[in-house]
């Protein structure tokens, strides 16, 4: 059994987008129950959420727009640069939270305190651009972990897996002129899905062209397209690349029973899929793996998910009812 960490704080609860709006702390807690009814909590390291200094969020956020976005909760705004993107007085400083405590899982990993950590944050991050927040995202978590593990602790390479059902337009705008971080993306496209972005042809640009890949996915698919996909240009790119640490966009909805997408993804698949990521993990980057909350809004399937997820982590997760030549 490795040992797991495992990122969740309360005050995540306290960002509150209002009736209607499907980015909602029932999300989290959801999450929470299927762990704690699994009776995993006692496996896992336990991570609290801190404010990071601000230097960190600014290592990809604009000052300004850092700026603006507190000033907007503070002053009692409903909303933020659009309608999406609902929030609260406490928004600010829970995004600030987010952040911190992905911080300092990420710390955990690299003094090998851990062996690899799930944190279960709100608000997600991946849609955030350097200066604008977007489809329900306002500091992009794991591009700042990943620009905070150069930094702080010296390794070149990052390999970023978003396996989220929504394109990380963010993350692929941070990263895109940048060869140290390889950005991989499989979501749906086109249909409504979100944000229209993350068409095969965007490979990056400048000195960063090779190393952004996009697998869009039409509406219908489900585990067979999306193995196929994976299992021919994954293990290849990270192959070549070979990360020294893994980021995981982890969005559970592409799941068929999520509204938000037209994907049909099973349970196993997301559990099929973390496996695949600890390998390459643990054959390029010494084990170094952080996952960080994304989407996923199926609140009835959100307990079996994040449970299911958390016992791959730990390498006690058993297959149930997938074909054995899938599980690599």
């Amino acid at each position: 059994m490795r040992k797991t960490g495992f990122l969740y704080d309360e005050r995540f609860l306290l960002h509150e987008t209002g009736h209607f709006h499907p980015e909602i702390p029932e999300r989290l807690e959801a999450i929470y129950k299927g762990i704690q009814e699994a009776g995993l909590l006692s496996k896992l390291v336990r991570i609290k959420a801190c404010v990071p200094e601000i230097k960190w969020i600014e290592s990809v956020h604009e000052t300004e727009y850092i700026q603006r976005f507190g000033d907007a909760c503070l002053a009692g705004a409903s909303t933020f640069e659009c309608g999406d993107n609902q929030i609260c007085c406490d928004s600010y400083d829970t995004a600030l939270l987010a952040v911190g405590g992905v911080l300092e899982a990420v710390d955990l990993v690299m003094k090998k305190e851990i062996d690899n950590v799930f944190c279960a944050v709100r608000p997600p991050g991946h849609h955030a651009e350097t200066g604008a927040a977007m489809g329900f995202c306002y500091f992009n978590n794991v591009a700042i972990a990943a620009r905070y593990i150069q930094k702080k602790w010296g390794l070149n390479r990052i390999g970023i897996v978003d396996f989220d059902v929504h394109h990380g337009n963010g993350t692929q705008q941070i990263f895109e002129a940048d060869p140290t971080v390889f950005y991989y993306s499989i979501h749906q496209h086109p249909s409504f899905a979100y944000p229209g972005t993350g068409r095969e042809f965007e490979q990056g640009t400048g000195p960063g062209h090779g190393f952004t890949k996009n697998l869009p996915v039409m509406p219908g698919h489900g585990d067979e397209k999306y193995i196929s996909l994976v299992e021919n240009n994954l293990f290849k790119d990270f192959g070549e690349f070979k990360p020294e640490a893994i980021l995981v966009s982890a969005g559970f909805d592409g799941h068929v029973d999520d509204e938000m997408s037209d994907i049909k993804l099973s349970t196993e698949w997301f559990s099929w899929m973390m496996k695949q990521i600890i390998k390459l993990s643990d054959q390029y980057a010494d084990g170094r793996l952080i996952s960080v909350l994304e989407g996923g809004y199926a609140i009835e399937r959100l307990p079996e998910l994040g449970r299911n997820h958390v016992e791959v982590l730990l390498n006690i997760h058993r297959f149930t009812n997938y074909p054995e030549e899938k599980c690599l």
